[in-house]
């Protein structure tokens, strides 16, 4: 694996690799690897002649600072853990690097209404961070193929948006939600919790199960309280639990029955705000 950290570097290997015919597969990460992050990086080595990865920890993208300065950092253990599965280049650019004009006037991405629900009414301008940094690294790399995970159904929705309003000719990957043994869905700010917290954190894929359990066509305000509910009295804020379209994420109270649909969950332990989804039908 070579490891790059300047812009210019990486993009002149590239370019001679695609002259080469070479297809380029692509995963970023902010780093505290997983192995939801490592089934990213094993899909795309077995569909394409050079994998990427970058690990970069995005400040645009954090509204609160007090997360950002906290996001756990492994790059030792990321290094070994992308070298072993296949991974040929890693990316690990400074701020600087990436932003070398600090962060003033950012370009703004149209998300419509993907960026006024559940993440994007929670996290202001969390998801123009998301694009600046993303928009940023397709055009570095220019991959044929971009590997982002389903843990982040929002964010994969936006990523999409993103590249249909500015043309890029890049298909994108979905991996499914890798979770933990008792269902914890992989997330890097996993370490950040306590043995206690962890405990509780069991309960937030608990609730998404029982929902797509208990889903019948018709009103479904009352099965999502009934979520709410079960977190708040083990003492988990709950920022929401929504049912909504897979396709459009149109937040919905009444369900036909037929249109596919996934809940999604975003709550505090403590500290630590974690997500979570599941498709239901």
């Amino acid at each position: 694996m070579i490891v790059f950290k300047k812009i210019k570097e990486l993009s002149s290997f590239i370019e001679e690799e695609k002259k080469k015919g070479k297809s380029i597969g692509f995963a970023p990460t902010m780093g505290a690897l997983h192995d939801g992050h490592i089934s990213l990086i094993i899909n795309s080595s077995t569909s394409n002649r050079l994998t990427v990865s970058s690990i970069f920890v995005n400040p645009t993208q954090f509204n609160n600072a007090n997360d950002f300065d906290k996001y756990p950092i492994t790059i030792e253990k990321d290094i070994d853990l992308l070298e072993k599965n296949g991974c040929d280049i890693l990316f690990m650019p400074t701020v600087k690097e990436m932003y070398p004009n600090g962060f003033v006037n950012p370009l703004h991405y149209n998300l419509g209404y993907l960026e006024t629900v559940l993440e994007g009414k929670y996290r202001p301008g969390h998801f123009q961070g998301v694009c600046q940094v993303v928009h940023h690294l397709l055009s570095i790399v220019q991959p044929h193929n971009l590997y982002i995970g389903q843990k982040d159904y929002q964010q994969c929705m936006v990523i999409k948006k993103l590249i249909e309003t500015t043309h890029l000719n890049i298909n994108v990957i979905i991996g499914s939600t890798v979770r933990e043994p008792d269902g914890l869905a992989m997330s890097s700010r996993n370490m950040r919790l306590n043995n206690e917290e962890r405990k509780k954190a069991v309960k937030i894929s608990e609730v998404l199960f029982f929902i797509k359990k208990e889903i019948k066509s018709g009103y479904i305000e009352d099965l999502k309280e009934r979520a709410v509910n079960y977190l708040s009295a083990e003492g988990i804020k709950v920022d929401y639990i929504a049912i909504a379209t897979a396709d459009t994420l149109e937040v919905l109270e009444n369900w036909d029955g037929k249109c596919p649909i996934v809940a999604l969950a975003a709550v505090y332990l403590n500290e630590v705000r974690l997500i979570d989804n599941m498709l239901l039908n």
